[in-house]
């Protein structure tokens, strides 16, 4: 099977192509698609990359997810189509309801950048399969509105129902709580995390090739589906 990621350009993003270099990485075909087409071309899973999509005005995130791609997005992964969304993008599906709280500004108020550990923290979801749980894997993060916040009857539910998918070790670098750093939607086909993957694909030009896995894991997860 050949498998198809799509990887949304939005005005201000910034790491589409990082994006699409990490999914050639792990066999697939990186699908361009453009924030204001409501077309999704036939992919079998996308990436909401990261950036500042529309200067994150109003809010990061907010802007985004009115684009007309975004509705489909929303759609295709109402059925099960498999999403991930990586800082910003993290954001945007936030803000567009697929996943639940929302990221705000850094305690401290300050923009972070710096290699992070994170621990793993579930395995089950279509972009984790080729973890083991509690690994702890290192991955860039930058952002300043990274801290995840949400109700603690939303934070408990997180929980109870194991779709914490990454937690901060070794340091919170922006006080999300619970040292939550990505989450997953109650199927595990949608997932959310501020630090950056597609930074930490090869060593010779990340801290590692730990994020390599997780697009590995949607490669995986597509094929033993068809």
């Amino acid at each position: 099977m050949s498998v198809r990621i799509g990887v949304i350009t939005f005005p201000g993003t910034l790491d589409d192509v990082d994006a699409a270099r990490a999914v050639r990485l792990a066999g697939a075909e990186a699908v361009s698609l453009w924030h204001a087409d409501a077309d999704l071309h036939g992919v079998d899973a996308v990436i909401v990359p990261g950036g500042f999509s529309y200067g994150d005005y109003l809010r990061a995130g907010a802007i985004a997810r009115f684009a007309p791609v975004m509705g489909e997005v929303v759609a295709a992964a109402k059925k099960g189509m498999p999403a991930l969304g990586i800082c910003n993008g993290f954001q945007v599906l936030c803000e567009a309801g697929l996943l639940p709280g929302a990221l705000t500004r850094n305690e401290g108020l300050h923009f972070v950048c710096r290699d992070q550990w994170l621990r793993v923290e579930a395995t089950g979801t279509a972009w984790t399969s080729r973890y083991e749980p509690g690994a702890q894997i290192l991955i860039p993060v930058k952002n300043a509105e990274g801290r995840y916040q949400a109700s603690q009857s939303v934070l408990d539910e997180l929980e109870g129902e194991g779709r914490v998918v990454f937690r901060y070790a070794g340091g919170n670098p922006n006080g999300s709580q619970r040292d939550i750093a990505g989450i997953a939607s109650a199927d595990g086909r949608v997932v959310g995390l501020m630090p950056h993957p597609e930074h930490a694909t090869e060593p010779l030009t990340g801290p590692s090739d730990d994020g390599l896995g997780m697009f590995l894991s949607v490669v995986d997860t597509l094929v033993a589906a068809a």
